[in-house]
């Protein structure tokens, strides 16, 4: 695998830089995959933050790649970590912007490898280890990114959307409904079935079940009770998140207390009906709240 040179490249959001480098198999791609040599720095309270934490607890990578927790909630005005800021000093030349997490950094350089969720996921699959099925199995990449289009645009932007106070009327009618024929065609795919894709755990189950917690827990507080009542309808989709609930991977990373700290420091949205009515009750397989570690 190739590595795009470590500098910073144009985020969406044009103010704050994102790092691309991937790391590959062999040392000439300027990272490779030795272990000792990468830190993850994150909040499980963010979804990026979240859906890493498991990804890299199910590849039993704590001892070669160790985790840096960071607080549910930035400690500096700009909505960065001061934790992080000397890595994007390091990384990008007169770095004025927030330091923002998830970070994977190179302890070896003391730069930063990339703050891209996603291919930061794929990379850490590629990391040698005893044992231990693949996020991206081979032959399903493809499955994997449909199912990462259809959380973040049917599941994630449809319920902003469906919850939107300044949004009209039809347009969150409209989110809605496309928030409800997805939940409704992946409750399909589920029954009878233990995970989402090819009969076993793979990074479409984290993606989703992160999905499914960010739902439940922020999306749900913007949307009216009877809209929320439709959404626990189904059955199947909500016992298979409680069953990845339980999963040691996935549960002791689910830190509830962080996830509304975080949304509520960021929201200016109202809070709906719909916020009284709770989906699961995921606080049993929250992480311990004496856990300053993850604060």
């Amino acid at each position: 695998m190739s590595i795009t040179p470590l500098a910073a490249v144009p985020s969406l959001d044009r103010a704050t830089p994102a790092f691309r480098g991937r790391i590959g198999r062999d040392p000439r791609s300027g990272h490779y995959a030795v272990p000792h040599r990468y830190r993850l720095q994150l909040s499980t309270a963010c979804p990026d933050g979240l859906r890493l934490a498991v990804g890299h607890s199910l590849l039993g990578l704590g001892a070669c790649c160790p985790v840096t927790f960071l607080p549910a909630v930035p400690d500096r005005p700009d909505g960065g970590h001061s934790a992080l800021r000397p890595l994007y000093e390091a990384s990008a030349h007169h770095y004025t912007g927030p330091a923002l997490a998830p970070v994977l950094s190179d302890d070896w350089s003391g730069r930063i490898v990339s703050t891209h969720a996603r291919d930061i996921l794929r990379d850490l699959d590629r990391f040698p280890r005893e044992g231990g099925a693949a996020l991206y199995p081979c032959g399903l990449e493809s499955v994997i990114e449909a199912v990462e289009r259809m959380c973040a645009e049917g599941i994630e932007e449809a319920a902003q959307q469906a919850g939107r106070a300044g949004a009209g009327p039809a347009e969150r009618a409209a989110a809605l409904d496309v928030l409800l024929d997805t939940l409704s065609r992946v409750d399909s795919r589920l029954t009878g079935e233990e995970y989402l894709v090819d009969d076993r755990l793979t990074a479409a189950d984290v993606e989703l079940w992160v999905a499914l917690v960010q739902l439940d827990t922020v999306h749900r507080c913007h949307l009216d009770a009877s809209a929320v009542h439709r959404i626990v309808g189904h059955r199947a989709l909500w016992a298979y998140a409680r069953r990845l609930a339980a999963h040691p991977a996935f549960g002791r990373h689910l830190d509830l207390d962080g996830i509304s700290r975080r949304h509520h420091g960021r929201c200016h949205g109202l809070e709906a009906a719909g916020a009284a009515v709770q989906i699961l009750d995921w606080a049993s397989h929250a992480v311990d709240p004496g856990d300053a570690s993850r604060r």
